[in-house]
């Protein structure tokens, strides 16, 4: 539901050929009612909203603030290593899954160590970038994503109890996590 002295305005929009004083004038101010079904579709749709701009928009920014140079080109990478056009939309897709699962993990149980694993994941995630690409350590990379996965699993796991769903759409997330820290770890070993 909308909070109580909700308002939208109401116009006359015939009165426009009067002119913009006229058409000012013939405006009003009139609550804003709508069904509680609604109001809790908005609510919901608010949650998935901020998770997934959560997600998606920070990673997309760590990601071109952190953008593989001719650093990361030079190095020795394994046969496995996937073309850089794929890390895009991989990403993408990942972070929207992510939004997606933090967001129903957040209506059910917001106080939940799903939750908190949610929480410490995303801060595991957005970091491993700036470690890897800026400052340019694979090492330190390869520390942040061991645990980052290990946070994935025990999401899924603690999950699984609340919202099979949430806990689903970590699946590709933690594939995808998994073949990075093997390119990851290789990466650190052939260099």
């Amino acid at each position: 539901m909308m909070p109580p002295g909700a308002v939208f305005v109401v116009c006359d929009t015939s009165l426009a050929r009067a002119g913009p004083a006229m058409l000012l004038t013939a405006c009003r101010r009139a609550p804003l009612h709508l069904s509680p079904g609604l109001g809790v579709l908005l609510h919901r749709f608010d949650h998935y909203l901020v998770f997934i701009l959560l997600t998606l928009g920070g990673g997309l920014l760590i990601g071109f603030i952190n953008l593989p140079d001719e650093w990361y080109q030079s190095l020795a990478k394994p046969w496995f290593t996937p073309p850089n056009w794929l890390f895009g939309p991989a990403w993408t897709v990942l972070y929207i899954l992510v939004g997606i699962a933090g967001a129903r993990i957040y209506e059910r149980a917001r106080s939940s160590a799903a939750m908190v694993v949610w929480i410490a994941q995303l801060i595991f995630n957005f970091a491993w970038s700036p470690a890897f690409f800026g400052l340019k350590l694979p090492a330190l990379g390869l520390a942040i994503i061991i645990p980052l996965l290990l946070l994935i699993l025990a999401f899924i796991g603690l999950a699984w109890r609340r919202d099979r769903l949430a806990s689903a759409l970590f699946v590709p997330y933690g594939l995808w996590v998994a073949y990075a820290t093997a390119l990851n770890a290789a990466i650190v070993a052939m260099n």
